[in-house]
């Protein structure tokens, strides 16, 4: 790979192993991915994060089917303390800060942050917990502190990724430092553009963080400036996403059609960088099982290769059976498709859109149809437990065919996209930025049904890679359409559709199946690995020369 400037990241969260749960979804896992790919091609990279006391909720079906959100300590096996302090100043006090570096899980550079003195540990207390102050209290934490921890290792960095809108306020710190030249603000922001990339994530509105110039003002994450200064560089109120835009040289959304979105989104915002699309990637030695590997070695004939590709895929999903047996105490069945739909509880992915037409659901069950479910809502998203709730109803009503797996993490993530037979994917398109557990599933053999959205549109050949759930419909476009129930009943009714008429029969034919879980393989696992990702950000986002 071509030379690459030393490169500060910095993300609020990092999936890097069950067992050290800082991570609650997919920008996490994310994270987790592009740190381990940096150390595999030895990218000069350092990530900052924070290392949270409790890290995200453990959410398990209570009694009466209620969800019960748990926080366990985190474990500091992984990390080790570094001879680094730095402090921040919130609400007008010195916060004293040390620092750990991650031991495990990868060999690139990364440091957690966290408050040394006990009392002020309610500011990583636990990862997207609490309220407006203590977000800010974090995003001061990671921004102010990682930037002054850079400093502080003697880290020459060149180009600092903010990874979502939690890390801008590094952006601001180093406007406030003045560590890159110039007198008015005016003149800092255009030297400092050189050095920053942004990255942002959602197409959904309450996923962009928008703060007010009080409240900023109140917790120092202010950094000092006028409220004129801080509405030029954010707005007033203050965007996280467009000081984001605002003080890089060049943005990426995280697939084709998110980076058409995002440049709609944010079309108005004046002074904001040109936004790129850099699709995501997975770490395919973590995501992608090494029977696969093993099956596909190209010195074996093609008809040993296909035996052996059906064989790991059956053992993967007796495995995945036998979790559910040991979990729910339900027997599925290895010779019946296998339909899996695990991510994040958030309303727009539908995980309900299958269940809602009894009719329609029924005559697919009576064909042994089954399907798995999985997710995690937010401890505060009452919409996402709403839709959790709706789906242990259904696993109640159609007990030997629909099943509900608590506690999504990254083990329940591994063993769904390996041993299901194919893939769900329903968002309200375009509101899905990527979806990488599509990819994990396709790297694996396994299928993806999807609408198409997210990494999908570059990703499907329908019929060959996998199938699409219907066309797009410009007059569905969920950002501004209203009328969601006439979007979900077109795309339940195409869902079936494509059930009944592409999945199905192509399951039942054991040759075309095969071919269609290798042509997933091959279009996966480099193009969308998160080592072909890192390559595209080192050429078209962290080099000096892109974006200019």
């Amino acid at each position: 790979m071509s030379a690459c400037p030393r490169v500060a990241y910095f993300c609020m969260e990092y999936g890097l192993d069950p067992a050290f749960p800082i991570y609650a979804g997919g920008l996490g896992i994310l994270a987790g991915d592009h740190m381990k790919s940096v150390g595999d091609l030895r990218v000069p990279l350092t990530g900052i994060g924070l290392l949270w006391d409790e890290g995200y909720t453990r959410q398990v079906l209570g009694k009466g089917g209620a969800l019960e959100d748990q926080y366990p300590k985190t474990a500091r096996d992984a990390v080790r303390r570094v001879d680094a302090r730095v402090e921040v100043t919130i609400k007008g006090k010195k916060v004293p800060l040390r620092a750990w570096k991650v031991e495990r899980y990868v060999t690139s550079d990364l440091y957690l942050l966290e408050p040394e003195r006990e009392g002020d540990r309610w500011i990583t207390q636990r990862l997207y917990g609490g309220g407006t102050e203590d977000r800010l209290a974090q995003e001061i934490v990671l921004g102010v502190g990682g930037v002054r921890l850079i400093d502080e290792l003697g880290i020459d960095a060149d180009v600092y990724h903010f990874n979502e809108g939690h890390a801008v306020f590094a952006g601001l710190e180093l406007l406030r430092s003045g560590k890159f030249g110039g007198t008015s603000l005016a003149q800092k922001v255009a030297k400092l553009k050189k050095h920053i990339v942004f990255t942002t994530h959602t197409p959904v509105p309450a996923g962009n963080e928008v703060h007010g110039l009080d409240i900023m003002r109140t917790m120092d994450a202010d950094c000092g400036f006028s409220d004129k200064d801080l509405a030029t560089i954010g707005g007033d109120p203050f965007s996280m996403t467009v000081a984001g835009l605002r003080l890089a040289r060049i943005a990426n959304g995280v697939a084709e059609l998110h980076g058409e979105t995002a440049r709609a989104m944010w079309k108005d915002v004046k002074g904001a960088a040109p936004i790129l699309s850099i699709t995501n990637g997975v770490h395919v030695p973590t995501w992608q099982d090494a029977r696969i590997r093993a099956a596909l070695v190209p010195d074996k004939k093609r008809v040993v290769q296909d035996a052996q590709l059906w064989e790991a895929h059956q053992t993967m999903k007796q495995e995945l059976i036998a979790e559910i047996e040991k979990r729910n105490k339900v027997k599925l069945s290895l010779d019946k498709l296998l339909i899996g739909f695990a991510r994040r509880a958030a309303t727009y992915k539908r995980a309900d859109l299958i269940i809602s037409d009894d009719k329609a659901l029924k005559k697919l069950l009576d064909q042994g149809v089954q399907i798995v479910y999985s997710g995690k809502a937010h401890p505060k998203d009452t919409g996402g437990k709403a839709l959790i709730g709706k789906i242990v109803e259904a696993t109640k009503k159609y007990k030997k065919h629909v099943v509900f797996l608590e506690n999504y993490d990254m083990t329940l993530g591994a063993l769904l996209t390996r041993g299901t037979d194919i893939w769900l994917n329903n968002p309200r398109r375009p509101l899905e930025a990527s979806g990488t557990s599509g990819m994990k599933a396709a790297m694996n053999g396994v299928p993806n049904l999807s609408i198409l959205d997210g990494w999908w549109p570059e990703g499907c050949q329908h019929g060959v890679t996998g199938w699409k759930i219907g066309d797009p419909d410009p007059k569905d476009d969920a950002l501004h359409e209203k009328d969601t129930a006439r979007i979900d009943t077109r795309d339940r009714t195409l869902l079936f559709k494509a059930l009944d008429k592409d999945v199905l029969p192509a399951f039942g034919n054991r040759a075309k199946w095969v071919n269609i879980m290798r042509a997933s393989i091959e279009m996966s696992e480099w193009q969308f690995s998160s080592d072909r990702m890192i390559e595209d950000y080192v050429a078209k986002i962290y080099r000096p020369s892109s974006g200019r």
